[in-house]
């Protein structure tokens, strides 16, 4: 055994633990997983006692494209700090750009980087301070047959398509980027994922879309567009694509989270499958700051800490068709992060500017990278 990580409380949804117990790592992979795992004078041991210990963290929404456009930030440095092992970039590139993303940033990274590729030939472009371009207004730039080519040829780091819809996003385009972007996803054989944000089109068009298997971020956006009547129920349409198989995705970032909707859904009993950060440039400093303050919004909201950390590991595998990710099962890719929960008074805020004074804060205390101890400089 190479490392054992010591006594901490091992939360993996994947088995259905939650239980104090040792967590080995040897060859890159998790190696065991046991009350009490047998040392060698090599091993590495680690004292995780009053510390959690999950599945690495998967943050399903992110932009890692640094350099590359405008919105990226660092990828490594964003992992140490929030306890991710796993960042999943969400349409930064095109098929005219993924080129450099895979060459520059991807392969160079000690974090794993996996992406959805945009529909629109350079990605998101056009989102900065004082500038905001619809990159899905210019039907001229929606790439499906080199978008197809771009699929095929990086699969391995590739998991599926991204599009973004609504006013400022596809403009008076409305929903027809993702109708070109969907058939792309079915050529392929491939998952969705779609952004969405206020009307033209509506929160029911786009998911009236969706297929099985396809993922609707910015889930619990505030309105308008959001998943629930004047009533406080959820929309009909949003209950039919859960039932068929479409997954939802909270992707926080600068504009898509509110403490309302998640209020509201929460009480009619729809959890969001994953919970992701849409960490970028114009959010990492507020409001979604990172994913494990993501995490603690719901933690604070009521959702239970098992549920929080399933969201963020096994069901964002699922979501990936990864399987090797978001588990401790012996044989799993070796990564873990190690987390701890501080009691005390936290103030969070949303998009629209309501704060919640919240009495826990999920912290990352460190990652476990391919077997290997990564912990924050």
């Amino acid at each position: 055994m190479e490392l054992i990580l010591r006594g901490g409380r091992v939360i993996d949804p994947s088995q259905k633990i939650d239980g104090v117990m040792d967590v080995g790592f040897a060859g890159g992979r998790v190696a065991a997983l046991a009350p009490a795992i047998p040392e060698t004078p090599e091993t590495t041991v680690l004292d995780m006692r009053g510390l959690i210990i999950t599945p690495g963290l998967i943050d399903m929404h992110t932009h890692v494209y640094w350099g590359g456009t405008s919105l990226g930030i660092d990828a490594e440095e964003f992992c140490r700090m929030s306890g991710v092992t796993t960042a999943i970039d969400t349409g930064s590139a095109g098929p005219g750009n993924f080129a450099g993303f895979r060459k520059h940033v991807i392969e160079p990274s000690q974090v794993r980087i996996l992406a959805y590729l945009h529909i629109s030939h350079a990605g998101i472009y056009g989102l900065d301070h004082g500038i905001e371009v619809g990159e899905s207004e210019n039907m001229k730039l929606m790439s499906p047959a080199a978008a197809l080519d771009v699929l095929e040829a990086n699969r391995d780091v590739l998991i599926g398509m991204k599009v973004r819809v609504g006013r400022w996003s596809s403009g008076d385009q409305g929903v027809a980027p993702l109708d070109i972007a969907l058939q792309v996803a079915e050529q392929a054989g491939m998952p969705l994922m779609a952004h969405i944000d206020e009307p033209p089109p509506s929160y029911d068009e786009v998911v009236n879309r969706l297929r099985p298997g396809d993922v609707l971020t910015h889930c619990f956006r505030p309105f308008p567009n959001a998943p629930y009547t004047g009533q406080g129920k959820i929309k009909a349409a949003v209950e039919a694509a859960r039932r068929r198989g479409v997954l939802f995705d909270v992707g926080h970032g600068m504009g898509s989270f509110a403490f309302k909707t998640a209020r509201t859904m929460m009480a009619n009993g729809f959890l969001p499958d994953t919970i992701s950060s849409d960490v970028h440039k114009l959010c990492i400093n507020g409001p979604a700051f990172d994913q494990v303050t993501t995490m603690s919004k719901f933690l604070c909201l009521g959702m239970d800490l098992r549920d929080v950390i399933a969201a963020s590991t096994n069901n964002a595998a699922f979501a990936l068709k990864r399987p090797e990710l978001g588990s401790l099962k012996p044989g799993s890719v070796g990564d873990a992060t190690v987390l701890s929960i501080h009691e005390g008074e936290f103030d969070y805020v949303d998009t629209v500017g309501e704060h919640l004074i919240g009495d826990r804060r999920i912290v990352s205390r460190g990652v476990v990278i391919g077997g290997k101890w990564w912990h924050p400089t």
